[in-house]
């Protein structure tokens, strides 16, 4: 697995600079993926690209320097901090000129503009490199099916999709960057067995997976995905929480579908939106209609302080099962696990296994485990199988949410 993590949006840099301590929590939480948008999203305060002149085909005045540069410091201070993070870099719309209706707000991909489309992506990984930060992921187009006049946006249908994935493979294996992974689809579950498996069919070669969103259809989509091409990556990369809902019942539905749901079902992460969002759910693109209701940042910040929402708690809670024991070690992976009994309905279990950086040092084994009931605690006996014919025992009383980690060198088949 590469873990949990949520997106940083160019405004909100600028919430940071007044809460420089706020960074200090991805130690704290464990978050080791990023997602960073390439130019304007719904939450930045002007729609702009990394290159915004007009009809500039052989992109000469590309730049990522059009990017304040309280982003570049505030993302060095982070990596600083967490060296792990693994960033994924994705747009939310080509330039407006590259676009059958001229505007980054809504519409559409020239069919024109493939390969220019593909070279731009490629000058953003580069830019990304150039300052420090190459990316583990690279994604061809936020949510490409969605055209929303209010913010950026693009539709991209499943054959330029697919053909700017091709020529984007070519150019980042001839220019050095054969690590980097690129994703495709990046929309919701419910198209999970047509889209991305359309995708598939058309240039599985260019692809190392495909994202999904959690906006519309169910986390089994990703098994869905999984039964038709398992040999892909899948990544969960956005979801967001809503002003005013119920604290306890939010804990309950992320961790059935994202912290625990995602890896259940093949996935490699599971990330919010917005990392960090002030009160109302600002800063948000003037006239954007892209949150209903007001998105809440897995942080808040609010005149210079910082407090700390659901979505903190609960990926600070399931992260600890999967950060590397060791500098340099492996990432914990996924494990089958079956919960018994008469109340097997009240507990939600994930577990994981970390191996180490010497291999001769025992395993990490991790169990996460949600009580639904909340309200009362549930006493649970832990078999452990060994290599030998004894089994170890645990009773642990829970709560709501508890971690356990296990040394031992426990046989288990990785999943993801």
């Amino acid at each position: 697995m590469d873990g949990f993590g949520a997106s940083l949006i160019t405004k909100f840099w600028k919430l940071l600079e007044s809460s420089e301590r706020t960074i200090q929590y991805f130690p704290g939480a464990g978050l080791t993926t990023l997602r960073l948008p390439i130019g304007a999203s719904d939450f930045s305060a002007n729609a702009y690209s990394w290159d915004d002149t007009w009809d500039d085909t052989t992109l000469s005045t590309f730049s990522a320097n059009v990017a304040p540069n309280y982003v570049w410091s505030t993302l060095q201070d982070i990596m600083s901090i967490s060296p792990i993070v693994k960033i994924f870099a994705l747009p939310w719309s080509p330039p407006a000129w590259m676009k059958s209706t001229s505007t980054m707000l809504g519409g559409n991909l020239d069919s024109g503009d493939v390969s220019i489309w593909a070279n731009y992506l490629l000058k953003s990984v580069q830019a990304l490199e150039s300052k420090g930060f190459t990316p583990y992921a690279i994604g061809i187009q936020n949510e490409p099916q969605n055209s929303n006049p209010t913010y950026p946006t693009a539709l991209v249908n499943v054959s330029l999709e697919a053909q700017v994935g091709l020529q984007l493979r070519t150019l980042l294996n001839n220019n050095g960057f054969s690590n980097v992974k690129i994703v495709g689809y990046e929309h919701n579950w419910d198209d999970a067995t047509a889209y991305p498996v359309q995708l598939m069919q058309a240039a599985s070669s260019a692809f190392d997976g495909v994202a999904f969103h959690c906006y519309a259809g169910s986390v089994s989509g990703q098994s869905s995905f999984h039964n038709a091409y398992p040999s892909k990556d899948i990544f969960h990369t956005e979801c967001t929480g809503t002003l005013g809902t119920d604290w306890w019942s939010n804990i309950k539905w992320y961790m059935d579908n994202l912290f625990v749901g995602s890896p259940e079902n093949w996935g490699r992460t599971a990330m919010m939106w917005n990392l960090a969002l002030d009160p109302n759910g600002n800063p948000i693109l003037p006239g954007s209609s892209s949150c209903g209701g007001g998105c809440r940042g897995v942080v808040t910040i609010s005149n210079g302080q910082y407090s700390v929402n659901e979505e903190y708690y609960v990926m600070a809670q399931t992260s600890r099962a999967l950060i590397p024991k060791d500098a340099g070690g492996p990432f914990g992976q996924r494990i089958g696990v079956t919960v018994n009994g008469n109340l097997n309905w009240a507990l939600l279990v994930g577990a994981y296994q970390t191996g180490r950086a010497n291999p001769s040092d025992p395993d990490k084994w991790s169990i996460v485990v949600l009580n639904w009931q909340g309200k009362h605690t549930i006493k649970y006996e832990l078999m452990v199988p060994y290599r030998s014919p004894l089994h170890k025992i645990i009773t642990m009383v829970h709560g709501i949410l508890s971690l356990l980690q296990l040394q031992s060198n426990l046989e288990a088949n990785k999943l993801v």
